[in-house]
């Protein structure tokens, strides 16, 4: 397995931080294999980045077949858009290096979860802006994921959106911009097919953020495919032991079953392409 850390350096930007897991091919088994990638956001209310959205659910999406890549974007003081510019920044730097990651560059997911979602979801709305070009070289189809993972994500700047997360993102500017990225009013047809989990019990980043999000994309026509758990609170992960927190919070029987569930869906998804 390749275990990398690599720093991305963007123009005028902060460094963000690149983790590879990428499992390597074997002759004996079939050389040439290409696999799909998926880049994870932790959350943290782009306050802090969470340990438990990051390896541990890049070593699940690894052990479902999957090359996995775990991205440390820039939090509070910076401000937008310096994380979503990391972020595409990293899917044209895992594309650039498909072959060597054994990456098929035609299925780059980007996954986040809480405000990690809210990230992911940002380049699924805006890698088409002219505004990652002011820091970004070559063509917006190198930053253009094919996918997206969103798990109990931030959307929404309405009232029952998590302000402290867009406080935190946006700085000063919070007033003035958080209309601007408040997701659900931000989609358009060319948003990648997207797969949302959430809990019915998220009393944190409630579920009506998922509901706007997926009421926008089924406007437009862009496939989707979403779980709404019955019971669980906020930043579940996994909801195993492997991510408990350390008081015992976050063992959750009900959502154990997403990962697989978003197997099955990159596996049609990417069957039909």
């Amino acid at each position: 397995m390749i275990v990398e850390k690599i720093n991305l350096q963007v123009k005028n930007m902060p460094e963000a931080t690149l983790t590879t897991y990428v499992r390597e091919n074997s002759p004996e088994i079939d050389g040439n294999r290409r696999r799909p990638a998926v880049i994870i956001c932790p959350g943290g209310g782009y306050e802090f980045l969470s340990d438990r959205e990051a390896e541990p659910i890049a070593l699940e999406m690894v052990s479902r077949g999957m090359q996995a890549f775990v991205l440390h974007y820039s939090i509070a003081p910076e401000v937008f858009p310096a994380a979503v510019v990391q972020l595409a920044q990293a899917v044209a730097h895992v594309r650039s290096e498909a072959e060597r990651y054994a990456v098929n560059p035609e299925q780059i997911v980007v996954a986040g979860f809480s405000a990690g979602g809210h990230l992911a979801a940002s380049l699924g709305v805006f890698w088409q802006e002219d505004f990652l070009q002011e820091y970004l070289p070559g063509e917006k189809s190198q930053w253009q994921p094919n996918g997206l993972l969103l798990g109990y994500p931030v959307i929404s700047s309405q009232p029952y959106g998590h302000q402290d997360s867009f406080k935190n993102l946006l700085g000063s500017a919070y007033e003035t911009k958080k209309a601007q990225l408040s997701l659900e009013d931000q989609v358009t047809a060319a948003v990648p097919p997207t797969f949302i989990w959430h809990t019915m019990a998220d009393d944190l980043v409630v579920v009506e953020n998922s509901f706007a999000f997926v009421n926008a994309l089924m406007k437009k026509q862009v496939p989707v495919e979403f779980h709404a758990f019955m019971r669980g609170g906020h930043g579940l992960s996994l909801g195993t032991q492997e991510t408990q927190i350390g008081d015992g919070y976050g063992v959750e029987t009900n959502i154990q079953a997403w990962p697989q569930l978003f197997a099955n869906w990159l596996t049609c998804l990417f069957e039909e392409a």
